[in-house]
């Protein structure tokens, strides 16, 4: 798989304003009643069109909200989490100019080459799925549509064993490799840990699905998938869209610092994952999968 990393073909440089995960504003704080203006970084959110092209046909397959940065892996991470496409389909991953894309969205559409003259033909492309940094509501709709791609994880005699130690250490590791976050005050992340909890990946965005399709198309991308023996560590609630693109990746554990939703339990359970929920300082809720996390 390649990317060109900066196609920018016939275009004036001067002329394209590459969006960066923060923007400058001036805000009013009220400090002791008075008010005074300041300089803030706010995290940026703008939209992604994620497109895919074989041979010479093109489509849209996806638009969504999602802070600048990581954008390749972004657009591998959600197409292999749609079942899109696999790592051995990929060509090339590049920022579009196409002709109907203006120059000051070239930084905000990526076009995804394929192998190949025919494009997928899955039921999710007859659909442009619109999704929004807050709610994640995209791809596959219901567990019955899962279980057609999806097999359930190894379960009793899988040989993971995750330490309680080594989930207490998560939450910090996450939140210290937040870099964007410490600026802005406005971001998620997910992190990609091993069995020992050393850090391999995390990466950020104003969306949680999001920061999960960049990590895994960040793995899929370095030839790592499947994600077996690895655990996911999100902030805030882990909700359905989340479990199913950990599932996809293979990874076995999922941890969040605050609550699942019923739908991402019974994921859980029924595609024997583990799943991990209110991780903070020395204490934690375990929802499914209990059999990977011991001394």
């Amino acid at each position: 798989m390649s990317r060109d990393l900066d196609p920018r073909d016939g275009i004036e440089v001067e002329a394209v304003r590459r969006p960066g995960p923060t923007t400058r504003a001036r805000v009013g704080q009220m400090r002791s009643g008075t008010l005074h203006e300041r300089r803030d970084d706010l995290a940026t959110e703008e939209p992604l069109e994620i497109r895919i092209q074989a041979g010479e046909r093109r489509r849209t397959v996806a638009i969504t909200m999602r802070t600048p940065g990581h954008d390749f892996e972004l657009a591998a991470g959600f197409l292999y989490g749609e079942g899109v496409a696999a790592p051995a389909d990929v060509a090339s991953i590049a920022y579009c100019t196409d002709d109907d894309v203006p120059p000051e969205a070239r930084y905000n559409t990526v076009t995804v080459r394929l192998h190949g003259d025919a494009l997928p033909d899955l039921p999710s492309l007859d659909r442009h799925f619109m999704t929004s940094s807050a709610c994640g509501v995209c791809g596959t709709a219901s567990l019955d549509a899962l279980r057609d791609r999806c097999s359930p994880l190894p379960a009793a005699d899988d040989p993971l064993r995750v330490s309680p130690e080594v989930l207490y250490g998560l939450p910090g590791l996450l939140r210290r490799a937040q870099g964007v976050f410490g600026k802005t005050g406005g971001l998620h992340a997910a992190g990609l840990f091993t069995a020992e909890g050393e850090p391999l990946a995390v990466r950020e965005d104003v969306g949680r699905h999001n920061a999960v399709d960049k990590l895994v198309g960040w793995a899929m991308m370095a030839g790592r998938l499947p994600l077996g023996g690895h655990l996911l560590m999100v902030s805030g609630r882990t909700s359905y869209e989340i479990m199913q693109k950990a599932l996809t990746a293979g990874l076995p554990v999922v941890c969040a610092v605050s609550a699942p939703s019923s739908l991402a339990v019974d994921l859980a359970r029924e595609f024997g994952m583990t799943l991990v929920g209110f991780l903070r300082e020395e204490r934690f809720n375990l929802y499914a999968g209990a059999h990977r996390v011991g001394p």
